[in-house]
């Protein structure tokens, strides 16, 4: 009987309903009187676990109390049950695979950058809203045609909203028909250009540097990305700063 009620439990039973169940194939039937005083339980646990063997369809009942009898059902259907269980785990488990990448990105480990990726039109709206939070002027290296092409509705009322917060953008930008365009709003979209030659410099996706994050915007890849580590972004800043510098030499000599 230990070694029928032990396997029951390693197929998914609690012990109490592995005695029921033994105790109610023994019997074939019974009320629950006769169930528990053959297992050995109280009545009131009896009642809880033969409702909980018929909900796993181990068990049925016929009558009313007080002839009330509950009837065992085939060993048959603890197989069935087992299985069911089993794939209900295997869907989970495909579920939450499928969730790891999304979840490590999320890990915030002390010391260790962050990486959040966003994805679709929607997503690329989301990272440029994110740098409506930066506290100082923010670098970026961005081809205005693809920024317009993509969110036609989203510019220029993204400019205001930013200039409307007292944020500053140093740009440095191919030299297109829209981008000098653009550069004529400068003052009021308190923007700062080096306009460069779009033939040899016009690059995609678009970068912003703010705070302690780096803003990845790829418009042809509808892919938005923003790394968040103080190291990376103050080396992104060294960097603008030297291009910003050729980059204004190379308006000059226009």
């Amino acid at each position: 009987m230990k070694d029928a009620i032990q396997k029951l439990i390693a197929g998914g039973l609690s012990e109490n309903e592995a005695k029921i169940y033994l105790a109610l194939l023994e019997l074939g039937k019974g009320t629950v009187s006769e169930i528990t005083r053959k297992a050995n339980l109280n009545r009131t646990t009896g009642y809880d676990v033969l409702d909980g063997l018929v909900a796993k369809n181990l068990a049925s009942v016929s009558g009313k109390e007080p002839k009330q009898e509950y009837v065992a059902e085939s060993p048959d259907n603890l197989k069935i049950l087992l299985e069911a269980e089993f794939n209900e785990k295997k869907n989970s488990l495909k579920e939450l695979t499928s969730a790891i990448p999304e979840l490590k990105s999320l890990h915030n480990v002390r010391g260790r950058p962050k990486v959040r990726f966003y994805e679709g039109v929607s997503g690329l709206i989301e990272v440029y809203e994110d740098t409506l939070s930066s506290h100082e002027t923010i670098r970026a290296y961005a081809t205005v045609d693809d920024m317009h092409r993509t969110l036609p509705n989203y510019f220029p009322e993204y400019y205001h909203r930013r200039a409307s917060r007292g944020i500053a953008i140093k740009a440095i930008v191919p030299k297109t028909e829209i981008g000098q365009e653009r550069a004529t709003h400068n003052k009021e979209e308190m923007r700062e250009t080096a306009l460069i030659p779009p033939d040899k410099y016009y690059f995609s996706p678009e970068i912003n540097i703010y705070d302690d994050k780096v803003m990845i915007a790829s418009h042809r890849e509808k892919l938005g990305i923003i790394i968040e580590s103080a190291e990376i972004a103050d080396a992104m800043k060294i960097i603008h700063d030297l291009a910003w510098q050729e980059a204004k030499r190379l308006e000059t000599n226009e």
